[in-house]
């Protein structure tokens, strides 16, 4: 595939999501490298929805660090159940923070972000590492964000090899 993204203009959330998926699964096709993958992926969302940040964090024994990402200067670690990251990782499930100013211990990585929504991407039944998204924008993340952001990180996993 080439490494050109054809989104619909004026396409609703949905059926923008439903024309990234398949370029995505393209774009993977055939790469092995978890990085470069999850590099091309960060890139693509913040391309395609111009979120204010997008990226990954992997799981390190007890800790998140900082993998591929597309924003500002990002946290580069983070405890097992600490903010919005490390309580997807520890609850096993996607979390939507409609404000981040809200959540009990929110970690501010970038004062500018608002709401955010973390999906954790598995191997078996163990976490092995979170898709961190961030907008500047209240209540910018939904479950239709979810549910596709889910299908994002599944193409993900068949791949994983961190």
């Amino acid at each position: 595939m080439a490494e050109t993204l054809h989104i619909p203009p004026s396409s609703s959330k949905e059926e923008t999501y439903l024309s990234l998926l398949p370029q995505l699964k393209a774009l993977i096709e055939g790469e092995t490298d978890a990085i470069a993958n999850m590099a091309n992926i960060s890139a693509a969302l913040k391309q395609t929805f111009g979120f204010f940040w997008a990226g990954f964090y992997i799981v390190k024994k007890d800790e998140l660090v900082l993998g591929p990402f597309q924003g500002t200067i990002a946290c580069t670690r983070i405890k097992y159940g600490k903010g919005v990251c490390g309580t997807a990782w520890k609850e096993k499930r996607t979390v939507i923070v409609k404000d981040v100013n809200q959540f009990p211990g929110h970690i501010a990585c970038d004062a500018a972000s608002r709401s955010e929504i973390v999906v954790p991407l598995f191997d078996r039944n163990n976490v092995v590492a979170v898709l961190d998204i961030d907008s500047e924008h209240l209540g910018h993340f939904d479950e239709t964000d979810a549910l596709y952001l889910r299908q994002i990180t599944q193409l993900l996993e068949d791949k994983i090899t961190i």
